[in-house]
């Protein structure tokens, strides 16, 4: 899968997203560019990412995200290809795809930031593959994601007292109590569709 580069697209383009494929049109690299063009944590920084804390670069953002590859599918006529199901279909091709890389690991094999560079360089693409169509597919149903976000942690937090759950991976329906309703709301997200005009719920 093709990768494009993202301190150049950020200048003058656009991440590449196929209309209609996800094998050959993937971009990766965002989750490594730091905002100042170089990255961190790629395929040759495996001994840093297990020596400290890691943490995302501040750019490109959310937003970033979704300007250019809306700037992108807007110049080459894509957006007849990118309904809701389009997307959604994509974002799952790219899932799988990323759990390929980790189908046949050992358990006891080292994780991810041990792996050798062309695994890493593989893991980053999937993965920016992975969030660009997540981006496109929020951005196509009007879901303000960033705030979608705060909203659904907000809601876990509720449905997850630390007291009930820390170090219990039971889901919150069969804690002891105090865990919230099934159906309560995550926030007030507009999840109405562009192709059907519906809302969520």
């Amino acid at each position: 899968m093709n990768a494009c580069d993202w301190s150049g697209a950020l200048e003058a383009g656009a991440p590449s997203l196929a209309p209609g494929s996800s094998a050959s049109q993937g971009c990766g690299g965002v989750g490594g560019m730091s905002a100042g063009g170089e990255t961190r944590g790629d395929a040759g920084g495996e001994g840093t990412a297990a020596a400290a804390p890691f943490s995302f670069s501040s750019e490109p953002t959310l937003e970033d995200i979704r300007r250019l590859h809306a700037e992108f599918a807007a110049e080459r006529d894509w957006d007849q290809f990118h309904q809701p199901r389009n997307l959604l279909l994509a974002l799952v091709g790219e899932v799988g795809e990323l759990a390929e890389l980790f189908q046949w690991k050992p358990d006891e094999e080292p994780g991810p930031q041990a792996w050798p560079p062309r695994e890493r360089a593989a893991l980053q693409e999937e993965l920016s593959d992975v969030l660009i169509y997540l981006v496109a597919l929020a951005a196509r149903c009007r879901v303000d994601l960033p705030r979608a976000v705060l909203s659904k942690m907000d809601t876990n937090r509720r449905r997850y007292p630390v007291h009930l759950s820390r170090g219990s991976a039971r889901k919150y329906t069969d804690l002891p109590h105090g865990a919230t309703s099934e159906n309560q709301a995550v926030g007030p997200a507009d999840l109405a569709c562009e192709s059907t005009g519906q809302a969520s719920t």
